[in-house]
């Protein structure tokens, strides 16, 4: 075969550090775009982003030369400089060490860019320590609970 065809869509979940509910309003619609910017800068697709005051969740398309973890370590660096220089808040915004990232099938697209968009009803009833630990059983991903959130 002459070419790499991929169909490579992930859908990552992180938090504000200690998950701190800090993503208030104001915040909120210039941080997803910026955050939309970076991405595109990086030749990445955003396919849908949205989040609730103490995390975020991002689905995105990536080619194959990409690597996730380079666009992620970009996008939560350059995002968390830009809040701070922009001073949205009166104290210092950083992101959690870490995310989950899990892969997207085509067929299920639509459905996860849904779920993206309706988090403030998906958290009327559900922490976010719960839906990521939802979201880690339901990928069987090993995990141990007691590190999971320190």
């Amino acid at each position: 075969m002459g070419s790499t065809l991929s169909n490579l869509v992930f859908h990552v979940i992180f938090s504000t550090k200690n998950r701190e509910p800090l993503i208030n309003p104001k915040l909120c619609n210039a941080l997803y775009g910026h955050i939309g910017g970076i991405i595109k800068s990086e030749s990445a697709i955003l396919l849908q982003i949205g989040g609730m005051p103490d995390h975020i969740h991002i689905v995105l398309k990536l080619k194959p030369v990409h690597s996730l973890s380079e666009i992620m370590k970009k996008l939560k660096g350059r995002s968390s400089k830009w809040v701070n220089e922009q001073a949205f808040l009166n104290e210092r915004f950083s992101w959690q060490e870490g995310y989950g990232a899990f892969t997207v099938s085509e067929s299920q697209i639509g459905a996860v860019v849904q779920y993206v968009k309706n988090q403030k009803s998906h958290h009327q009833n559900l922490s976010y320590k719960e839906e990521f630990t939802q979201f880690l059983k339901h990928h069987r991903v090993e995990f141990e609970e007691r590190f999971l959130f320190t």
